[in-house]
């Protein structure tokens, strides 16, 4: 897991920093997180617009206090040189107890030294009903054996 992966990525260095980025999220750790972008990292998250790890971490902090038992997948869709293409879906409750499934597509762009210099996020969020959920796992890293988003047909 300490091996950098620096750009130009290859398909298999490609994966492995899109599952680093998955592990990353899913452990819920706004500071943690803050590291695997550049300290001037730019950020467009639905309406929301950042610059700078202190950003993200705020931004990371108020997501996660509302949304959940969030668990996240996401998929590699395509690559080139120093920018990663995903595609993904979490789910979450909010306080009232009403699950959701958001779907989204990424675009990162990585700086020489591997670290997340961009990130635009587009997302979508569907009502769904706990019995619908897909995602079961503890806070943490997904299991090796649990489906991914295209064995879920998602």
């Amino acid at each position: 897991m300490s091996q950098l992966l620096v750009p130009p990525f290859t398909v298999e260095t490609a994966r492995q920093k899109v599952r680093r980025a998955e592990d990353g999220w899913n452990s819920r750790n706004p500071e943690q997180v803050s590291l695997a972008y550049s300290p001037d990292s730019r950020w467009r998250n639905r309406d929301e617009f950042l610059e700078g790890r202190e950003a993200i971490v705020a931004f990371l902090t108020r997501k996660w206090a509302k949304e959940h038992e969030y668990c996240l997948i996401k998929e590699l869709f395509a690559y080139e040189g120093a920018r990663i293409a995903v595609r993904f879906a979490y789910e979450w409750h909010d306080d009232t107890g009403q699950w959701f499934r958001s779907y989204g597509n990424e675009n990162w762009i990585f700086d020489a030294q591997g670290l997340m210099a961009c990130r635009m996020a587009s997302i979508n969020d569907l009502t769904i009903s706990e019995k619908d959920r897909l995602f079961f796992w503890p806070q943490g890293r997904r299991p090796e054996d649990h489906a991914s988003l295209s064995d879920l047909g998602l």
